[in-house]
Protein backbone atom coordinates (compact mmCIF):
# COMPACT_ATOMS: atom_id res chain seq x y z
CA UNK A 1 0.00 0.00 0.00
CA UNK A 2 2.70 2.38 -0.45
CA UNK A 3 1.80 3.55 -3.35
CA UNK A 4 -1.33 4.98 -1.84
CA UNK A 5 -1.59 9.22 -1.92
CA UNK A 6 -4.34 11.27 -0.86
CA UNK A 7 -3.96 14.79 -2.51
CA UNK A 8 -6.03 17.91 -2.21
CA UNK A 9 -8.24 18.61 -5.37
CA UNK A 10 -6.83 21.75 -7.51
CA UNK A 11 -7.11 21.30 -10.61
CA UNK A 12 -9.78 21.45 -13.22
CA UNK A 13 -8.51 17.65 -13.98
CA UNK A 14 -9.04 16.57 -10.60
CA UNK A 15 -12.53 18.06 -10.23
CA UNK A 16 -13.41 16.17 -13.08
CA UNK A 17 -12.02 13.20 -11.20
CA UNK A 18 -13.58 13.57 -8.12
CA UNK A 19 -17.45 14.04 -10.03
CA UNK A 20 -16.79 11.01 -12.42
CA UNK A 21 -15.91 8.81 -9.41
CA UNK A 22 -19.35 7.18 -8.27
CA UNK A 23 -19.95 6.09 -12.05
CA UNK A 24 -16.73 3.84 -12.13
CA UNK A 25 -17.70 2.95 -8.76
CA UNK A 26 -21.35 1.84 -9.17
CA UNK A 27 -20.99 0.30 -12.81
CA UNK A 28 -22.28 -2.49 -11.40
CA UNK A 29 -24.86 -1.48 -8.83
CA UNK A 30 -28.43 -1.77 -10.15
CA UNK A 31 -29.65 0.56 -7.47
CA UNK A 32 -27.50 3.58 -7.79
CA UNK A 33 -28.89 6.65 -9.21
CA UNK A 34 -26.47 9.10 -11.04
CA UNK A 35 -26.45 12.30 -9.49
CA UNK A 36 -27.22 15.66 -11.64
CA UNK A 37 -24.30 16.62 -12.42
CA UNK A 38 -24.81 20.80 -12.81
CA UNK A 39 -26.27 20.33 -8.55
CA UNK A 40 -23.11 18.10 -7.60
CA UNK A 41 -20.29 20.87 -8.88
CA UNK A 42 -22.14 23.69 -6.91
CA UNK A 43 -22.79 21.44 -3.73
CA UNK A 44 -18.83 20.51 -4.08
CA UNK A 45 -18.06 24.34 -5.36
CA UNK A 46 -17.01 23.81 -8.13
CA UNK A 47 -19.39 26.66 -9.58
CA UNK A 48 -20.97 29.22 -7.39
CA UNK A 49 -23.46 28.26 -4.62
CA UNK A 50 -24.63 30.68 -1.70
CA UNK A 51 -24.12 28.14 0.89
CA UNK A 52 -20.20 28.66 0.40
CA UNK A 53 -20.46 32.38 0.94
CA UNK A 54 -19.41 31.84 4.42
CA UNK A 55 -18.55 28.27 5.04
CA UNK A 56 -15.91 26.22 3.63
CA UNK A 57 -14.97 23.18 1.76
CA UNK A 58 -11.92 20.88 0.29
CA UNK A 59 -12.15 17.53 -1.62
CA UNK A 60 -9.62 15.05 -1.54
CA UNK A 61 -8.98 12.39 -4.16
CA UNK A 62 -6.94 9.00 -3.28
CA UNK A 63 -5.03 7.43 -5.51
CA UNK A 64 -3.22 3.54 -6.13
CA UNK A 65 -1.15 2.74 -9.08
CA UNK A 66 -2.11 6.34 -10.80
CA UNK A 67 -6.27 5.43 -10.57
CA UNK A 68 -8.47 7.25 -8.10
CA UNK A 69 -9.92 4.86 -5.43
CA UNK A 70 -11.80 6.85 -3.01
CA UNK A 71 -12.85 10.61 -2.21
CA UNK A 72 -14.09 12.73 0.26
CA UNK A 73 -14.70 16.52 1.32
CA UNK A 74 -13.75 18.22 4.84
CA UNK A 75 -16.87 20.99 5.27
CA UNK A 76 -16.80 23.92 7.96
CA UNK A 77 -19.92 25.40 8.72
CA UNK A 78 -20.08 28.19 10.23
CA UNK A 79 -24.07 28.38 11.23
CA UNK A 80 -23.70 25.35 12.94
CA UNK A 81 -20.23 26.16 15.01
CA UNK A 82 -22.32 29.82 15.79
CA UNK A 83 -25.55 28.09 16.69
CA UNK A 84 -24.53 24.97 18.96
CA UNK A 85 -20.88 26.56 19.98
CA UNK A 86 -19.39 23.59 19.32
CA UNK A 87 -16.20 23.63 16.60
CA UNK A 88 -17.52 20.53 14.85
CA UNK A 89 -16.84 20.21 11.39
CA UNK A 90 -18.55 17.62 8.26
CA UNK A 91 -17.26 15.20 6.04
CA UNK A 92 -18.92 14.18 3.07
CA UNK A 93 -19.18 12.95 -0.05
CA UNK A 94 -17.39 9.69 0.88
CA UNK A 95 -17.06 7.40 -1.74
CA UNK A 96 -14.40 4.78 -1.92
CA UNK A 97 -13.47 1.38 -2.86
CA UNK A 98 -13.59 -1.71 -0.41
CA UNK A 99 -10.21 -1.28 1.39
CA UNK A 100 -9.77 -0.08 5.20
CA UNK A 101 -6.71 1.78 4.44
CA UNK A 102 -7.85 3.68 1.16
CA UNK A 103 -10.66 4.67 3.69
CA UNK A 104 -8.22 5.97 6.26
CA UNK A 105 -5.67 8.02 4.39
CA UNK A 106 -9.08 9.50 3.38
CA UNK A 107 -10.43 10.30 6.61
CA UNK A 108 -6.67 11.46 7.83
CA UNK A 109 -6.64 14.24 5.34
CA UNK A 110 -10.03 15.24 6.02
CA UNK A 111 -9.51 15.70 9.43
CA UNK A 112 -5.60 17.57 9.22
CA UNK A 113 -7.65 19.98 7.04
CA UNK A 114 -10.36 20.40 9.89
CA UNK A 115 -7.68 20.79 12.65
CA UNK A 116 -5.38 22.98 10.77
CA UNK A 117 -8.72 25.21 11.46
CA UNK A 118 -8.68 24.47 15.38
CA UNK A 119 -11.64 21.77 14.67
CA UNK A 120 -11.23 18.50 16.07
CA UNK A 121 -14.79 17.37 16.10
CA UNK A 122 -16.35 15.88 12.96
CA UNK A 123 -19.81 14.48 11.74
CA UNK A 124 -21.05 12.94 8.48
CA UNK A 125 -21.85 12.34 5.90
CA UNK A 126 -23.32 15.88 4.76
CA UNK A 127 -23.19 17.02 1.99
CA UNK A 128 -22.45 19.57 2.47
CA UNK A 129 -24.70 20.44 5.19
CA UNK A 130 -28.09 18.86 6.93
CA UNK A 131 -30.36 20.49 4.51
CA UNK A 132 -29.08 18.72 1.15
CA UNK A 133 -27.89 15.41 0.90
CA UNK A 134 -27.71 13.28 4.68
CA UNK A 135 -26.92 10.10 6.20
CA UNK A 136 -25.09 6.75 5.00
CA UNK A 137 -27.33 3.98 4.16
CA UNK A 138 -26.91 1.52 6.87
CA UNK A 139 -30.75 -0.67 5.81
CA UNK A 140 -32.52 -1.14 2.69
CA UNK A 141 -29.63 -1.73 -0.02
CA UNK A 142 -32.12 -3.78 -2.11
CA UNK A 143 -34.47 -1.21 -3.68
CA UNK A 144 -32.86 2.32 -5.73
CA UNK A 145 -33.60 5.34 -3.77
CA UNK A 146 -36.16 8.23 -4.29
CA UNK A 147 -35.03 11.61 -5.83
CA UNK A 148 -32.41 13.49 -3.61
CA UNK A 149 -32.01 10.49 -0.78
CA UNK A 150 -28.41 8.80 -1.05
CA UNK A 151 -27.24 5.26 -1.59
CA UNK A 152 -23.98 3.38 -1.11
CA UNK A 153 -22.58 0.03 -1.17
CA UNK A 154 -23.12 -1.57 2.59
CA UNK A 155 -19.51 -1.91 3.43
CA UNK A 156 -19.20 1.98 3.91
CA UNK A 157 -20.55 1.59 7.22
CA UNK A 158 -17.61 -0.72 8.43
CA UNK A 159 -14.75 1.50 6.66
CA UNK A 160 -16.34 4.37 8.40
CA UNK A 161 -17.00 2.87 12.04
CA UNK A 162 -13.68 1.40 11.45
CA UNK A 163 -12.15 5.10 11.24
CA UNK A 164 -13.21 5.61 15.16
CA UNK A 165 -16.76 7.13 14.13
CA UNK A 166 -19.75 6.62 16.28
CA UNK A 167 -23.63 6.83 15.40
CA UNK A 168 -25.16 10.14 16.25
CA UNK A 169 -28.03 10.00 14.69
CA UNK A 170 -30.67 7.79 12.55
CA UNK A 171 -32.87 9.07 10.09
CA UNK A 172 -35.80 6.76 8.67
CA UNK A 173 -37.68 6.57 5.10
CA UNK A 174 -41.31 5.17 5.63
CA UNK A 175 -43.13 3.78 2.04
CA UNK A 176 -47.16 3.61 2.20
CA UNK A 177 -48.86 2.18 -0.48
CA UNK A 178 -51.42 4.84 -2.09
CA UNK A 179 -54.06 1.93 -1.95
CA UNK A 180 -53.94 2.05 1.52
CA UNK A 181 -54.66 6.02 2.09
CA UNK A 182 -58.18 6.38 0.89
CA UNK A 183 -58.62 4.05 4.25
CA UNK A 184 -56.56 6.08 6.08
CA UNK A 185 -58.10 9.07 4.80
CA UNK A 186 -61.38 8.05 5.66
CA UNK A 187 -60.84 7.34 9.01
CA UNK A 188 -58.92 10.88 9.79
CA UNK A 189 -61.74 12.74 7.78
CA UNK A 190 -64.04 14.18 10.20
CA UNK A 191 -60.82 14.63 12.85
CA UNK A 192 -59.14 16.57 10.07
CA UNK A 193 -62.99 18.37 9.35
CA UNK A 194 -63.08 19.50 12.86
CA UNK A 195 -59.88 20.88 13.47
CA UNK A 196 -60.13 22.72 10.19
CA UNK A 197 -63.23 24.44 11.21
CA UNK A 198 -62.50 24.80 14.92
CA UNK A 199 -59.06 27.47 14.16
CA UNK A 200 -60.72 28.41 10.68
CA UNK A 201 -57.73 26.63 8.45
CA UNK A 202 -57.47 27.65 5.09
CA UNK A 203 -55.65 25.53 2.38
CA UNK A 204 -54.10 26.64 -0.68
CA UNK A 205 -52.07 25.04 -3.71
CA UNK A 206 -48.77 26.84 -4.29
CA UNK A 207 -49.30 30.05 -6.53
CA UNK A 208 -47.95 29.62 -10.02
CA UNK A 209 -47.76 33.20 -10.75
CA UNK A 210 -45.61 34.19 -7.72
CA UNK A 211 -43.73 30.96 -8.03
CA UNK A 212 -40.26 31.64 -6.34
CA UNK A 213 -41.59 34.08 -3.40
CA UNK A 214 -44.31 30.87 -2.89
CA UNK A 215 -41.22 28.42 -2.91
CA UNK A 216 -39.07 30.45 -0.32
CA UNK A 217 -41.98 30.75 2.35
CA UNK A 218 -42.14 27.32 2.54
CA UNK A 219 -38.51 27.19 3.34
CA UNK A 220 -38.95 29.86 5.69
CA UNK A 221 -41.83 27.99 7.54
CA UNK A 222 -39.37 24.50 7.22
CA UNK A 223 -36.68 26.84 8.70
CA UNK A 224 -38.61 28.32 11.97
CA UNK A 225 -40.21 24.76 12.37
CA UNK A 226 -37.34 22.67 12.99
CA UNK A 227 -35.72 25.31 15.10
CA UNK A 228 -35.17 22.75 18.12
CA UNK A 229 -34.39 19.61 15.64
CA UNK A 230 -31.13 18.05 15.55
CA UNK A 231 -27.94 19.78 14.09
CA UNK A 232 -30.59 21.78 12.53
CA UNK A 233 -28.83 25.19 10.90
CA UNK A 234 -31.25 27.40 9.07
CA UNK A 235 -31.20 27.66 5.45
CA UNK A 236 -29.70 31.64 4.35
CA UNK A 237 -32.02 33.82 2.58
CA UNK A 238 -29.86 32.99 -0.38
CA UNK A 239 -29.90 29.58 0.31
CA UNK A 240 -33.87 29.80 0.09
CA UNK A 241 -33.71 31.88 -3.12
CA UNK A 242 -31.04 28.93 -5.39
CA UNK A 243 -33.33 26.38 -4.17
CA UNK A 244 -36.73 28.33 -5.17
CA UNK A 245 -34.94 28.48 -8.63
CA UNK A 246 -33.77 25.34 -8.45
CA UNK A 247 -36.44 23.50 -8.20
CA UNK A 248 -38.82 25.62 -10.47
CA UNK A 249 -38.95 23.27 -13.14
CA UNK A 250 -39.59 20.00 -10.71
CA UNK A 251 -42.45 21.04 -8.67
CA UNK A 252 -45.58 20.13 -9.16
CA UNK A 253 -47.96 22.88 -7.87
CA UNK A 254 -50.71 20.68 -6.81
CA UNK A 255 -48.47 18.60 -4.93
CA UNK A 256 -47.37 21.60 -2.46
CA UNK A 257 -49.93 23.00 0.01
CA UNK A 258 -50.08 25.55 2.34
CA UNK A 259 -52.26 25.98 5.77
CA UNK A 260 -52.96 29.53 6.61
CA UNK A 261 -54.92 30.54 9.88
CA UNK A 262 -56.51 34.31 10.01
CA UNK A 263 -54.36 35.14 6.45
CA UNK A 264 -51.19 33.95 8.23
CA UNK A 265 -49.21 31.13 6.16
CA UNK A 266 -48.51 28.51 9.48
CA UNK A 267 -47.61 25.24 8.13
CA UNK A 268 -46.57 23.70 4.51
CA UNK A 269 -46.24 20.25 3.52
CA UNK A 270 -43.88 19.78 0.30
CA UNK A 271 -44.14 16.34 -1.75
CA UNK A 272 -42.26 15.69 -5.54
CA UNK A 273 -42.75 13.12 -8.35
CA UNK A 274 -39.91 10.46 -7.60
CA UNK A 275 -37.59 11.77 -10.84
CA UNK A 276 -34.98 8.82 -9.87
CA UNK A 277 -36.12 6.37 -12.90
CA UNK A 278 -35.76 8.97 -15.34
CA UNK A 279 -32.53 10.72 -14.21
CA UNK A 280 -30.75 6.95 -14.28
CA UNK A 281 -31.94 7.21 -17.74
CA UNK A 282 -30.79 10.51 -19.10
CA UNK A 283 -27.39 9.87 -16.79
CA UNK A 284 -27.46 12.57 -14.50
CA UNK A 285 -27.28 15.05 -17.54
CA UNK A 286 -29.96 17.38 -18.17
CA UNK A 287 -28.40 18.98 -21.47
CA UNK A 288 -29.20 19.10 -24.46
CA UNK A 289 -31.98 17.22 -23.87
CA UNK A 290 -32.39 15.03 -20.74
CA UNK A 291 -34.51 18.07 -18.84
CA UNK A 292 -36.83 16.98 -21.76
CA UNK A 293 -36.73 13.85 -21.09
CA UNK A 294 -36.81 14.17 -16.98
CA UNK A 295 -40.26 16.34 -17.46
CA UNK A 296 -42.52 14.60 -20.83
CA UNK A 297 -45.60 13.37 -18.67
CA UNK A 298 -44.80 14.03 -15.12
CA UNK A 299 -48.12 12.19 -14.34
CA UNK A 300 -47.01 8.84 -15.33
CA UNK A 301 -44.23 9.01 -12.64
CA UNK A 302 -46.00 6.23 -10.11
CA UNK A 303 -43.80 7.15 -6.66
CA UNK A 304 -43.59 10.75 -4.83
CA UNK A 305 -41.26 11.68 -1.95
CA UNK A 306 -42.72 14.03 0.55
CA UNK A 307 -39.88 16.18 1.33
CA UNK A 308 -40.95 18.29 4.24
CA UNK A 309 -44.30 18.69 6.32
CA UNK A 310 -43.78 21.72 8.50
CA UNK A 311 -45.74 23.41 10.91
CA UNK A 312 -44.52 26.58 12.91
CA UNK A 313 -43.61 25.86 16.56
CA UNK A 314 -46.80 27.84 18.22
CA UNK A 315 -49.08 25.98 15.76
CA UNK A 316 -47.88 22.29 16.19
CA UNK A 317 -50.14 21.20 19.40
CA UNK A 318 -53.34 22.26 16.88
CA UNK A 319 -53.57 19.31 14.04
CA UNK A 320 -52.27 21.50 10.99
CA UNK A 321 -50.24 18.65 10.12
CA UNK A 322 -53.32 16.35 9.86
CA UNK A 323 -55.48 18.67 8.02
CA UNK A 324 -52.39 19.17 5.81
CA UNK A 325 -52.48 15.50 4.86
CA UNK A 326 -55.81 15.36 4.71
CA UNK A 327 -55.81 18.14 2.11
CA UNK A 328 -52.75 16.56 -0.12
CA UNK A 329 -54.48 12.75 0.01
CA UNK A 330 -56.79 13.59 -2.63
CA UNK A 331 -54.40 15.42 -5.09
CA UNK A 332 -52.25 11.66 -4.96
CA UNK A 333 -55.07 10.13 -5.38
CA UNK A 334 -55.92 12.08 -8.77
CA UNK A 335 -52.62 12.15 -9.48
CA UNK A 336 -52.32 7.83 -9.56
CA UNK A 337 -49.73 7.87 -7.64
CA UNK A 338 -48.67 4.17 -6.62
CA UNK A 339 -46.68 4.56 -3.63
CA UNK A 340 -45.33 7.43 -1.45
CA UNK A 341 -42.31 7.92 0.70
CA UNK A 342 -42.06 9.99 3.88
CA UNK A 343 -38.09 10.81 3.69
CA UNK A 344 -36.42 12.05 6.28
CA UNK A 345 -37.84 11.08 9.59
CA UNK A 346 -35.17 11.84 12.61
CA UNK A 347 -34.99 8.89 14.94
CA UNK A 348 -35.45 11.50 17.60
CA UNK A 349 -39.05 12.60 16.06
CA UNK A 350 -40.86 9.97 17.77
CA UNK A 351 -44.49 11.46 17.35
CA UNK A 352 -43.87 11.52 13.40
CA UNK A 353 -42.51 8.42 13.41
CA UNK A 354 -45.48 6.60 15.57
CA UNK A 355 -48.28 8.92 13.17
CA UNK A 356 -46.43 7.01 10.45
CA UNK A 357 -46.42 3.42 11.35
CA UNK A 358 -50.27 4.28 12.76
CA UNK A 359 -51.07 5.15 9.27
CA UNK A 360 -49.54 1.65 7.85
CA UNK A 361 -46.66 3.34 6.17
CA UNK A 362 -43.43 0.88 6.61
CA UNK A 363 -39.81 1.51 7.53
CA UNK A 364 -38.12 0.84 4.34
CA UNK A 365 -34.70 2.96 4.40
CA UNK A 366 -32.23 4.05 7.46
CA UNK A 367 -29.60 6.45 6.79
CA UNK A 368 -27.08 6.81 9.40
CA UNK A 369 -24.96 10.53 10.47
CA UNK A 370 -21.61 9.72 12.40
CA UNK A 371 -19.79 11.54 14.47
CA UNK A 372 -15.86 11.70 15.36
CA UNK A 373 -14.80 13.10 19.10
CA UNK A 374 -11.51 13.54 20.35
Amino acid sequence: MSDLVVRPVASRRQRRAFVGFPWDLYHNDPNWIPPLRAGVKELLNYRHHPFYERNEIQTFLAYRGGEVCGRIAAIVDQGYIEKFKERRGYFGFFECVDDAKVAAGLFDAARQWLADRDIHRVRGPLSPGLNYEIGLLVEGFDTPPTFLIPHNPPYYAKLIEGCGFHQAQDLYSFTGKVSRLGEVQAKRKRVSEEIQARYGITLRPMNKKRFVDDVRMFFEIYNRSLVAHWSFVPLSPAEMIHMAKGLSFLIVPELALAAEIDGRTVGAVFALPDYNPRIKKIDGRLFPFGVLRLLWRKRKIPRLRILAANTLPEYQLMGVGLVLAGGLVPKILDWGIEEVEFSWVAQSNALSRGSLEKGGAVLSKTHRVYDLDP
